[in-house]
């Protein structure tokens, strides 16, 4: 994983989700700064959720 903190929020949603935590782990490190710069606007917990849950599931499939 790189090198930079993720989002408090977004990792508490990574650790619900496993299979989506794996991908994210096996994403390069270009994708893995998308995905947190991408975390880092999400304004509450429901679209943290959303992110991780749609969104993000969209992006790793």
């Amino acid at each position: 994983m790189i090198e930079e903190e993720l989002p408090i929020g977004f990792s508490m949603e990574l650790a619900k989700h496993l299979e989506i935590l794996n991908k994210f782990s096996s994403l390069s490190d270009i994708e893995q700064k998308t995905v947190i710069e991408n975390a880092r606007s999400m304004k509450t917990k429901e679209d943290m959720q959303n992110y991780v849950e749609s969104g993000f599931k969209a992006v790793v499939k």
